[in-house]
């Protein structure tokens, strides 16, 4: 993981993040390694629901009132839990399930930058940085199945660019980005991590490290793409 001392200097001394899904291993990593650089708020699902588009608006009054954020990170995403299971066959979607996984990973990243977005510095730079996976490229989906957490990932990074395009027009130093960190010990990727590389299992403090590092270097030129936790663009 980067040093403290380094940590993030392309952004001001006393910046302001604020981190939704704080309580997941890489989420919480996230808030631990910001709170030793800047003033961080880290938010679990207990704090709020992103896909609750009321409480999302009050804490953007809420958020507006202390000042400009710096650097807003989402750090949420559903890809299983009890009641949701990715798909290995189109036979096995469900209309429920798939509204679920769109719900967390499309939907409320939108809401995220359509309250958020507004807080932003435009004076410094500032950055919002949401959880992608390299399964939402539709040009390296090469296996097939998936299919709603696929589709959520691609409909994320689609609004990642729209919001970008958007934001350019009117505040060109604020940079929206994707970031894919490979995969990382969390309960997300337990059941899959059969046949993970030797080496590319990343504990969640070590991919926090790595992401943090990519958005340290980011510039307003890569606002709307994707990036992987080596720094590495991923395709559409």
């Amino acid at each position: 993981m980067v040093g403290m001392t380094q940590l993030l200097a392309s952004f001001p001394d006393d910046f302001r993040a604020l981190v939704f899904g704080a309580r997941g291993g890489l989420g919480a990593a996230f808030a631990e390694a910001l709170s030793g650089r800047c003033a961080v708020t880290g938010l679990t699902r207990a704090d709020i629901d992103i896909t609750d588009e009321g409480a999302l608006a009050s804490l953007a009054e809420a958020e507006k009132a202390v000042g400009p954020l710096h650097l807003v990170i989402n750090a949420t995403g559903l890809l299983h839990d009890d009641e949701v299971q990715p798909e290995k066959a189109m036979k096995q979607i469900s209309a429920a399930a798939m509204a679920r996984v769109l719900a967390v990973n499309a939907i409320g990243p939108a809401l995220i930058g359509k309250y958020f977005l507004p807080l932003l510095a435009r004076q410094e730079k500032a950055v919002m940085a949401h959880l992608s996976a390299r399964v939402g490229s539709i040009s390296d989906n090469r296996l097939g199945g998936w299919t709603s957490y696929r589709a959520a990932k691609a409909a994320q990074n689609m609004i990642v660019k729209n919001a970008a395009i958007e934001t350019e027009r009117r505040d060109r130093q604020k940079i929206i980005v994707g970031l894919h960190p490979g995969t990382v010990d969390s309960a997300l990727s337990a059941p899959f991590q059969g046949n993970v590389a030797e080496g590319k299992l990343f504990t969640p403090p070590q991919a926090a490290g790595y992401l943090l590092n990519v958005i340290d270097g980011l510039t307003p030129a890569d606002s709307g793409k994707v990036f992987a936790w080596d720094g590495a663009e991923v395709p559409a």
